[in-house]
């Protein structure tokens, strides 16, 4: 008689391929979806003996679904140009969410900020990573990343330190003025001005002041002094308080002057500053030689306070966030993991994975470090279904179904015909 078991384990193998290549379809628009494939084996023989020159007869019991193999490349880019909150990991490596009581590993990075500021998939789970403290990643302690909410505000700094490039005109008595933007502890922004007068043989009288009415005195009172230039135009010294000092990096020599104004209207603290004669490389940067006198740049540290207005993230995972008065600050780095076998992965839905003892324990990290990829933001991973190969395939399983069911159709003929010969 017909072993119907046998046809039955084709159609029941065969159905589990067409399931796995519909899915597959059925997520070709999936956020970083991973296409499987079903694989077949026989299943165990029986001996039915042994042929004249002792070769084994043996009869097959079926097929049977061996394994599901996961597709992990990597999928196409899709720039989305929306938000940062978009991200796409590049290379090896997953983002690390969590529910709170356990940690997925996913390529989906079509993140949202919640109303807490925390990064969070279309689930709810939170975006894992390290966040900063007053610019400093915190590498030891993996936790979920929150944004500064919207509407939140950066305190002010107060300016500490101005730089002026400028040169002073030899062949002239004139006067000329430098103009510096700074800001006190209340964010209040001023106009400084640093007014140069000649007074001969290569030396300058110069005056900072703020207008009179950013004092509560009504009277501002500069801050004076003298720079003294040698005969190559150079920055030689500087006179202030009646004391004279060598400018230079020489031990005992000074960079730069202190700048201090009391009083201020607004309430705020003193402005405590130093006037940086050298760059940062200790290079002359004031200058007095025979040429219109010309201010290249002044500038200040300091800033006014300003709302959140977004974030960008770094290829490194670096998160800053962005203020309306053109400030950044380090929020965080978005950390990545992988996995020893991803093929021993447990799909958990939502383009979710699951470590198992198989696909070993997750190792975190940062992106680009070790065989870790990188991330762009703004960006998303595609699903790297393969719609001609599903087809393919598609065509193949249907064949193998409709050839087990003719199969089926036959044994029941044949069984039919069996029974009829008693009758």
């Amino acid at each position: 008689m017909p072993n119907f078991s046998i046809a039955l384990s084709g159609l029941d193998a065969d159905t589990t391929a067409l399931n796995t290549i519909a899915n597959n379809l059925s997520n070709m628009s999936s956020v970083g979806y991973k296409s499987q494939t079903a694989s077949f084996s026989d299943l165990f023989y029986q001996s039915m003996g042994t042929t004249g020159s002792g070769d084994p007869i043996e009869e097959g019991a079926g097929t049977q679904i061996a394994g599901m193999s996961t597709n992990f490349s990597q999928g196409d880019s899709n720039t989305t140009g929306m938000t940062s909150a978009d991200m796409e990991v590049n290379g090896s490596g997953y983002f690390v969410v969590s529910d709170g009581l356990q940690q997925y590993l996913t390529r989906d990075g079509q993140f949202t900020a919640n109303t807490s500021g925390q990064l969070v998939t279309s689930g709810g789970d939170a975006l894992m990573g390290y966040m900063a403290t007053n610019g400093t990643v915190n590498s030891t302690t993996l936790t979920n990343i929150t944004l500064p909410t919207k509407g939140q505000v950066m305190d002010p700094q107060a300016s500490s330190e101005f730089t002026i490039n400028a040169n002073l005109d030899s062949g002239t008595d004139a006067t000329s003025t430098s103009t510096v933007p700074i800001y006190d502890s209340l964010g209040q922004s001023y106009n400084a001005t640093v007014t140069y007068t000649s007074a001969g043989n290569n030396t300058w009288n110069y005056s900072i002041s703020l207008p009179a009415s950013s004092f509560t005195s009504g009277v501002s009172t500069p801050v004076t002094g003298t720079l003294a230039f040698d005969a190559n135009g150079n920055l030689e010294s500087v006179t202030t308080g009646g004391t004279t000092s060598t400018v230079g990096t020489a031990a005992g020599d000074v960079s730069s002057v202190g700048v201090d104004f009391t009083g201020l209207t607004d309430g705020a603290n003193s402005l405590t500053m130093k006037w940086n004669l050298l760059d940062s490389s200790g290079n002359q940067i004031l200058t007095q030689v025979d040429s219109d006198p010309v201010t290249n740049s002044a500038v200040a540290d300091g800033y006014a306070a300003g709302t959140y207005s977004g974030f960008t993230v770094s290829s490194g995972g670096n998160i800053e966030a962005s203020y309306s008065n053109g400030q950044t600050q380090l929020v965080g780095q978005v950390a990545l993991a992988d996995v020893t076998n991803e093929q021993g992965l447990q799909a958990e839905g939502s383009s979710l994975y699951k470590t198992t003892t198989s696909s070993g324990n997750a190792n975190v990290g940062t992106a680009g470090t070790g065989a870790l990829g990188t991330i762009t933001d703004s960006a998303l991973e595609e699903s790297n279904v393969d719609i001609s190969t599903e087809f393919s395939n598609l065509i193949i399983a249907q064949r193998a179904f409709e050839a087990n069911s003719k199969a089926i159709t036959t044994f029941d003929t044949v069984t039919e015909e069996t029974i009829n010969i008693i009758h």
